[in-house]
C-alpha cells in the first residue's frame, strides 16, 4: 500500500499503544513494533532522538530519514500519515 515504513515504539499494557496499533491494522498498514517494556535503553534512545521517554511514539519514514509522532491520540497519527503521503518526510 505505502512506500514508507512505520515503527511503533510501545510497551505492554499501554492503552494508547493499542489504539495506535489497532488504527494501523484497520487501515491495512504494516508496521514494526519496538517493545520498551523491559528495555530502558530503548527509552534512552527516544529521549535522545525526540526528547521523550514515554510511548507510544510512531516513526514514519523511508531510508534513513524518519519523522515522529509523539503526541497522544490517533488524530495526530492520522494527520502525520496524511502529511507524509502528500509531502514525504519533513526534517528540521
Amino acid at each position: 500500500m505505502a512506500n514508507f515504513k512505520v515503527v511503533v515504539w510501545a510497551k505492554q499494557g499501554c492503552s494508547y499503544c493499542g489504539e495506535v496499533k489497532s488504527y494501523l491494522e484497520n487501515e491495512g498498514m504494516d508496521y514494526q513494533t519496538i517493545d520498551v517494556t523491559e528495555n530502558d535503553e530503548f527509552r534512552d534512545i527516544l529521549e535522545v532522538k525526540y526528547g521523550v521517554r514515554y510511548v507510544p511514539v510512531v516513526e514514519i519514514g523511508e531510508g534513513n530519514t524518519f519523522t515522529a509522532v509523539t503526541e497522544l491520540g490517533v488524530v495526530h497519527l492520522q494527520n502525520a500519515l496524511e502529511q507524509f503521503k502528500n509531502e514525504g518526510v519533513q526534517t528540521s
